[in-house]
């Protein structure tokens, strides 16, 4: 897998998967190498979200406590 994919690009590969399964435009060994394909690109992205999510929480913790501090 890319070391520096972005969750967009991960995103529209993954969108991109799902539409030739949806069309039925894999046969069984492409089939099995996109899905484990997805399952790598879903685990990036979860990682990502997660990231994401704790540097926002302590951006706005740390804009709180400014507040705070600014009363």
């Amino acid at each position: 897998m890319e070391k520096k994919i972005t969750y967009a690009k991960a995103m529209v590969e993954l969108e991109t998967i799902l539409i030739k399964i949806e069309n039925d435009e894999l046969d069984l060994e492409q089939l099995t190498d996109k899905l484990k394909r997805a399952n790598e690109l879903i685990r990036l992205c979860r990682e990502k979200l997660h990231t994401t999510e704790k540097e926002v929480e302590n951006i706005l913790k740390e804009m709180g406590e400014g507040e705070a501090g600014e009363k």
